[in-house]
């Protein structure tokens, strides 16, 4: 059986402690690999390394960064397969999925931010007669990113790129449950030449490496992605110690269909947006509020729609959903079905624990579930369950669906749908979301700003704001001689 090893100071390496932790696919309920055990010696080992890379790293031209970017990123492109296939082990999620989504975008974080780095242009503010003023925006050090489950490979180098291409050096921890794919990208960058030292990726649990990493002196900024409840710890540790801090959190968002939409369009995209990786995506609109005129014909055919759907093998071809991350995480979710019912909602359809045959019949596989007849105020409604499981409700005016939507504490995302242009600016601009989609969901440009609000996070990922959240602007003040 595999053992995943420790990337570190250019090397693989096991933890210092010699113990590994089983590494569980989901799809089938069975141990395929080990995953180190790491703790705080392992992470004291990974910021030396990236310490005294640094100065060599962050003193190369972007040109030098850009090139050995963009070979990772081919190297990652041409075994797509090996990869894809990793993440749907991992994850549970169908191979044909990460085979057209993760891994592309995986590879796109890559030549995105290797380019950027080489765009960068300072504004320069004369005063006139005395002095002119430019701005640098330098490498803030040694930083640590903190990545999820959900998109593991995705979501690993949407951090790790923008810190490299600034001339940071990385302390990277991905998610327990999917390592894999973050094993193979140290191999890859072993063989793309990257510097010892300037990427570090330190496998093991959330409370010894990844608390290790947040709480290192020498870390200078923390980007996680992740739950509101972690990334509220990861906050009360760093912020006393004035460190740099990047929270994507959960999310609760509502699909918002007026009657005037494009009827096509919407249902498709509600349950695309519901149900994409079993509803393991932040951005998934778990709640779909629909304006009444609409509301019985969309609801019977977004309900025939995904009953339709088939949850089976991640490795077949014909499989819409795969399984869920872990047992744990399928209890819970069971667990808020239970008190869906509990509250009044009517389940629809799903919500069925599956049993596929052969080697999936151990899975974590539930059916996805679509629920009505609960109040906006519920708990169903208020918390985030992630997973496949929406609530669908009737409502009247603007006013009403506004009210519904800003309900929680949640604010990451939105998606609308209405032809009236007037309405839709309307609607985005009062609703308390960092992201609104008008008649599209998950339409994304990397050069735009990404986050939420609320209890969704703080800062922004994404573009030049990922840039300028790894680096720090210093101002210099020329005076003219005489």
């Amino acid at each position: 059986m595999e053992r995943i090893l420790n990337y570190i100071g250019g090397s693989l390496v096991p933890p210092r402690s010699g113990r590994f932790l089983d590494n569980v696919n989901p799809a089938t309920g069975q141990v395929y690999s080990h995953i180190p055990d790491s703790d705080a010696s392992d992470v004291a080992e990974a910021v030396a390394a990236a310490q005294q890379a640094f100065p060599d790293w962050a003193a190369a031209v972007p040109e030098v960064r850009f090139r050995i970017l963009n070979r990772i990123a081919d190297l990652i492109e041409a075994d797509l397969e090996s990869f894809a296939l990793a993440e749907s082990n991992d994850n549970g999620k169908p191979l044909s999925v990460a085979r057209s989504v993760d891994i592309p975008r995986a590879v796109s974080n890559f030549r995105f931010f290797a380019t950027a780095a080489m765009q960068f242009a300072s504004e320069a503010h004369p005063m006139p007669g005395q002095a002119v003023n430019y701005t640098l925006r330098q490498p803030l050090g040694t930083v640590g990113c903190i990545s999820p489950w959900n998109l593991p490979l995705y979501l690993f180098t949407w951090k790790i790129a923008p810190a490299l291409a600034a001339g940071n050096c990385v302390v990277g921890k991905p998610s327990e449950l999917t390592p894999m794919t973050a094993f193979l990208l140290a191999k890859v960058c072993i063989e793309a030449g990257l510097p010892a030292g300037v990427l570090n990726i330190v496998h093991g649990l959330g409370p010894s490496a990844g608390q290790a990493i947040v709480e290192h002196p020498s870390v200078k900024a923390i980007s996680f992605t992740g739950g509101t409840a972690t990334g509220r710890h990861i906050a009360a540790t760093a912020a006393p110690m004035f460190k740099k801090l990047s929270l994507e959190l959960g999310g609760k968002n509502p699909s918002i269909v007026f009657a005037d939409c494009d009827f096509e369009q919407a249902v498709s995209t509600a349950a695309r947006s519901a149900f994409s990786n079993n509803g393991q995506i932040c951005l998934c609109g778990s709640r779909i509020y629909v304006q009444k005129p609409i509301y019985e014909q969309f609801r019977d055919e977004l309900v025939r729609r995904v009953s339709a759907l088939r949850t089976g093998d991640p490795l077949a071809a014909d499989s819409d959903l795969g399984a869920l991350v872990s047992r744990s995480h399928w209890e819970k979710v069971q667990g808020y079905l239970a008190l869906a019912k509990e509250e009044g909602g009517r389940i629809l359809c799903g919500g069925e624990l599956i049993r596929p045959e052969g080697r999936c019949s151990e899975g974590f596989f539930l059916s996805p579930a679509i629920i009505e007849g609960l109040d906006a105020q519920c708990r169903t409604n208020q918390e985030e369950i992630f997973g496949p499981v929406v609530t669908i409700q009737a409502f009247e005016t603007e006013e009403e669906v506004l009210q519904w939507a800003n309900g929680t504490d949640y604010g990451l995302a939105a998606n609308v749908w209405t032809q009236d242009l007037s309405r839709a600016h309307r609607v985005a601009e009062r609703l308390q979301m960092g992201i609104v989609w008008i008649n599209c969901w998950m339409l994304r440009d990397l050069r735009t700003p990404f986050g939420g609000v609320k209890h969704s996070g703080i800062g922004r990922e994404g573009g030049w704001e990922a840039i300028r959240f790894f680096t720090e602007p210093k101002n210099v003040c020329v005076k003219y001689g005489k």
